[in-house]
């Protein structure tokens, strides 16, 4: 280690997932529980056609087919057959139809695009500003402030060659600010939750980085005192960030019982390193749902997998090594078709939606459950499909009684492209950071491709709005 920067990155990945750490100042005692956030995507596309309810008649089938703007109930509807798993839990879907997204960067791979609604790319330099799920842990802070888990890809797209490691992710905690994520969730699980190991080397190791991070913040600060100019700035944000780091630990340090009621137990495969797709998505659900439960986050990102991620263990062909790239382009493996393939990918992540839901609605808090508090978000990375063009990004939304949305068992397609009233992802956003305390005049860029339609972009959507 030869730089205090050098120090501070290593520091910041043994603590976890890099927090915001100009936010940290930002804890306090609510007087209600925080709400949670999970995004959830994936790449290669989601078919708009594969939203729509297999039970609509033929006018509201029509509709569909004009892109036309219509609401409906759920209630007495049938869902589509990849979304079973998430059956039960009707009363709390929404299934949102028509955000669009050309501002972003589409095509095979977006980067933080998404949820960062601006053109982005494998640069740094390409990051205009914190990605709403960063903007949403702010408003309900924690002591980990945010925590990302990826299935990376091993070749082309955002991070790769990290499998199991801690790689670039596909947040970002500031303009020019990448976040990180965990590939594995054994690597997740050590470092989350080493504070409350029952590991002796690791309880060892997290005293000697507080030692560590205790004697160079004494160092850094001392230092202050004989510089001046860029310099000074420069030491003195070094000394806040590693006084930020140790008031997040002192926080931790503080929750450590219920830290240890709620450790993920991981299946043995997830452990040795030797898992499969469906097995790592499990065990990051495992690990999501222990930094929720456990209060070390409020928000989390989950990129259930991505274009250049090679799938093992899907359901009938497990054996298979699947290449998610040669899906989009219709290649059929052992024997089973393209779509089919995409389906039943699509119907483990919803029984993945169907765990984190169940498990939180199993979980009281102040006189309800956990689940109350959350609003789960399922969506492309890239948009509608494969070679997308960002004219829509479907979402699947799981929200509990307490989300300050207007939502819950309707399925709701908002006017296409170009049409009057027409929604982008900045809208959606806007919407949500807006309900939840952050006023914000509009959050992402604008598309210019709206302005000859005579669209005013900005603002949330005032249907959602509570």
């Amino acid at each position: 280690m030869t730089t205090r920067r050098d120090f501070l990155r290593t520091s910041l990945f043994s603590a976890g997932a890099l927090p915001f750490l100009g936010s940290s100042s930002l804890l306090s005692n609510l007087d209600r529980p925080p709400m949670r956030f999970v995004f959830m995507h994936r790449g290669n596309g989601l078919w708009p056609k594969v939203m729509v309810p297999p039970s609509f008649d033929e006018a509201l089938k029509t509709k569909e087919e004009r892109k036309e703007a219509f609401e409906v109930d759920l209630d007495g509807h049938e869902l589509p057959a990849w979304m079973q798993p998430i059956a039960r839990h009707t009363d709390q879907l929404t299934l949102l139809q028509g955000l669009s997204g050309k501002m972003c960067t589409t095509g095979h791979h977006s980067w933080c695009s998404s949820l960062g609604v601006f053109k982005a790319n494998e640069r740094v330099s390409s990051i205009a500003w914190a990605t709403v799920d960063f903007e949403l842990a702010k408003l309900f802070p924690s002591p980990a402030e945010h925590i990302e888990l990826a299935c990376f890809p091993l070749g082309g797209g955002n991070a790769r060659g990290s499998l199991d490691g801690i790689a670039t992710g596909f947040s970002a905690r500031g303009p020019q600010q990448p976040n990180y994520a965990f590939g594995s969730p054994r690597v997740a699980l050590d470092e989350l939750f080493k504070s409350v190991s029952e590991d002796a080397s690791a309880r060892t190791r997290y005293e000697l980085e507080r030692k560590l991070l205790e004697f160079v913040g004494r160092n850094e600060a001392s230092a202050l005192k004989e510089l001046a100019g860029v310099e000074l700035a420069k030491v003195k944000g070094y000394a806040d960030s590693i006084q930020a780091i140790r008031e997040r630990n002192r926080k931790i340090d503080g929750m450590a019982d219920r830290i240890a009621k709620h450790v993920p137990v991981l299946d043995e495969t997830a452990l040795s390193g030797e898992m499969t797709t469906i097995e790592r998505q499990i065990g990051h659900s495992e690990v999501l749902l222990g930094a929720l439960i456990s209060g070390l986050t409020n928000v989390v990102a989950f990129t259930v997998d991505e274009l250049g991620h090679i799938y093992t263990g899907i359901q009938g062909i497990e054996g298979e090594k699947v290449n998610m790239h040669d899906v989009g382009h219709g290649k059929p493996f052992g024997g089973v078709e393209a779509t089919e393939i995409r389906a039943r990918a699509r119907t483990h992540h919803m029984a993945l939606v169907d765990r984190i839901v169940t498990r939180l609605k199993s979980v009281p808090e102040a006189g309800g459950t956990m689940f109350d508090n959350t609003m789960v978000c399922y969506f492309p990375d890239g948009g509608e499909t494969h070679h997308s063009h960002g004219t829509e990004y479907p979402f699947v939304i799981l929200a509990g009684d307490n989300c300050k949305l207007e939502l819950g068992r309707r399925y709701i397609r908002l006017p296409k492209y170009g049409a009057e009233g027409h929604k982008t992802l900045g809208n959606f956003y806007t919407t949500l950071l807006n309900a939840h305390g952050n006023p914000v005049e509009h959050f992402g860029a604008l598309d210019t491709g709206l302005d000859k339609f005579g669209i005013d972009q900005k603002g949330p959507i005032s249907q959602f709005m509570g």
